[in-house]
């Protein structure tokens, strides 16, 4: 008489592993409930978190993603009356209506340089003043020039070209008075294209530089004040802390900020270059925002002037993620770590 034996097989009461949902009939359900049961237990332990997302949250879906849809009008011969999704379909049309204009490339040029250059000036002037600021140790002072170099960030930009237009006028400015003690002739600043950018950027540095000091600033307080004893004790001078404590320190901060202004690059400030530009600067201030503006809302072609922002928004995404790769590859950090 044989005798076999068998292993006992998985039993169907077996425990399923930890973290997954039990196979058995009905368990969909009890996790589903089992689900919203941690929910509702969350919500109860931290609901004033979860009001103070709901606002932001809503912000970003009802401006930003939801009108994400309307992008096909650039795809669209847009008709009013039809709307977005019954107006004609025409495809790249208006793509290649844009790439064939001669004046697609003046200003894919003019935005590059202006923004490059914007970026170029923007982006180590906060951090030698948060440095400086931060070797400070008379209080009344630092504070006097914190206010100093913070308060422009607070003037809209309508009275900030208002104040640049009448410093640089050719007859009352205080710069052709200036100029005018020296035997210089005045300059017509604003209707001189060589000058739109130097004014544009250079106005937007003064204007900005304090507000970006203070997340430097933050960025300082958290050093380990330990590593400046340490670099004292081995007789390291207040430039060789600066250069091996306090600017690796602050280089985290910095890269991201870096990153997000060129990504940022092509959707440079419109209201600013709109109120500067005039018919004898054209040649250097038409640039991509003030096109889609007088093409969309001046013009009325609607279908163009998203296809023109579709593109440079494209651009910027694309501006984005390279030079994050690059940030990634040569200092290890990124915006997603």
């Amino acid at each position: 008489m044989e005798i076999t034996t068998r292993r006992p097989g998985p039993s169907a009461h077996a425990a399923e592993p930890p973290g997954r949902p039990s196979r058995r009939r009905g368990a969909p359900a009890r996790y589903l409930r089992s689900r919203w049961g941690e929910a509702r237990r969350s919500w109860r332990q931290y609901w004033q978190l979860y009001l103070l997302v709901i606002v932001p949250v809503a912000y970003f879906v009802i401006f930003k993603y939801v009108p994400i849809s309307n992008a096909v009008i650039a795809f669209k011969d847009y008709n009013v009356i039809a709307g977005p999704w019954g107006s004609e379909w025409i495809g790249f049309a208006n793509f290649e209506r844009f790439f064939g204009n001669p004046v697609f490339g003046t200003l894919l040029k003019n935005t590059f340089v202006l923004a490059f250059y914007l970026v170029l000036a923007s982006f180590p002037i906060p951090i030698i003043l948060a440095i400086a600021l931060n070797e400070i140790r008379d209080g009344l002072f630092k504070r006097s020039v914190q206010m100093i170099t913070y308060a422009p960030y607070f003037i809209s930009t309508v009275v900030v070209v208002s104040m640049t237009i009448l410093i640089l006028s050719p007859r009352l400015g205080i710069v052709n008075d200036g100029l005018g003690l020296f035997g210089i002739p005045a300059i017509d600043f604003l209707g001189d294209p060589q000058y739109f950018r130097h004014i544009y950027v250079w106005s937007e540095v003064w204007q900005t530089t304090g507000y970006s000091a203070v997340i430097y600033m933050a960025a300082l307080a958290g050093i380990d004040p330990a590593l400046h004893e340490a670099a004292k004790i081995d007789g390291a001078s207040r430039m060789q802390r600066i250069w091996n404590v306090d600017l690796p320190g602050i280089m985290p901060t910095a890269v991201i900020i870096l990153v997000l202004g060129v990504g940022n690059m092509m959707a440079i400030g419109f209201e600013k270059a709109y109120l500067l530009q005039n018919d004898l600067n054209l040649a250097q201030s038409e640039i991509i925002p003030t096109y889609v503006y007088k093409t969309g809302l001046v013009n009325a072609d609607f279908s163009m002037a998203t296809a023109v922002g579709l593109f440079n928004s494209v651009v910027n995404l694309c501006l984005l993620l390279f030079v994050n790769v690059a940030a990634k590859r040569i200092t290890g950090k990124g915006l997603w770590g």
